[in-house]
């Protein structure tokens, strides 16, 4: 369980529980399924799914199995990083997504991991494990590396001082590969990560700013490895992530909007 790896004492940490016991792997559940995964005894998993369906947080379907219901959405839409960010983004992600018709993603960060909150896809698009409101760890991503580069400092160490999973030969396993990285992308302004876990797929990210010049997301193009130069890709990603900074109000968007500065690596 993400939110804690005991049973919470709480009724609102029991709840949080029920829910995380949710995930891509396992997007329907029994209620004895819920009960495991939960750590909850199964009559107190029996009365909180019952007023979580109640509520429309969960919905029950004709074989007794539950899964996330459409309130959960409403409610996940209204967070900073969702539905405002999306809408501004996704003209230029639309763009993005013309010079390739590969993947084109957004994403935030969430400490040590990213989430994804938007991503367009080709149907001839190479396969990858991230999804809209999935979960990865931020060294062995591009959009991850990206956001952890400008995050705040403690945020960093926290990141440098877990062990790094090595997905790939390719991953960045090591603190100090992954502090050059870092210092790479805040000198750069963007970042190629080739083969972190997928070791056929290459991608460019480059950060997106908020109105206080901070960076509040990341955008990525994600393609085959083979055959491609990722040189190629950075202007377009660059050029997306600075369209989406200046609708986001982002101060630096429109002072150096055309600016060279925008583009030097």
């Amino acid at each position: 369980m993400r939110h804690n790896a005991e049973v919470s004492p709480t009724v609102v940490g029991r709840v949080l529980d029920v829910l995380d016991a949710f995930s891509a792997e396992h997007p329907v559940l029994t209620l004895s399924d819920l009960s495991r995964r939960a750590g909850l005894p199964l009559s107190t998993t029996h009365r909180l799914v019952g007023e979580l369906a109640e509520r429309g947080a969960l919905e029950r379907d004709s074989d007794g199995r539950y899964r996330v219901g459409l309130w959960l959405w409403e409610v996940a839409s209204l967070a900073p990083h969702g539905a405002g960010l999306r809408a501004s983004a996704m003209p230029f992600l639309e763009d993005l997504y013309e010079a390739t018709h590969q993947h084109v993603q957004l994403a935030v960060l969430d400490v040590a991991e990213v989430v994804y909150v938007e991503r367009i896809s080709g149907r001839g698009a190479i396969k990858i494990q991230s999804r809209v409101g999935g979960r990865l760890p931020v060294h062995a991503t591009g959009v991850g590396l990206v956001l952890l580069a400008f995050a705040p400092e403690d945020w960093q160490e926290r990141a440098l001082a877990v062990p790094l999973k090595r997905y790939s030969p390719k991953t960045i396993s090591s603190p100090s590969e992954l502090r050059r990285v870092l210092a790479d992308v805040r000198r750069d302004g963007y970042v190629v990560s080739d083969g972190q876990i997928e070791p056929e797929a290459l991608s460019v990210a480059a950060p997106v700013y908020g109105e206080q010049d901070s960076v509040v997301a990341a955008i990525s193009i994600v393609v085959p490895a083979e055959g491609t130069d990722p040189r190629t890709l950075v202007p377009a990603v660059r050029a997306a992530a600075r369209g989406i900074s200046r609708a986001l109000g982002a101060p630096r968007a429109g002072r150096v909007s055309g600016d060279a500065r925008w583009e030097t690596h």
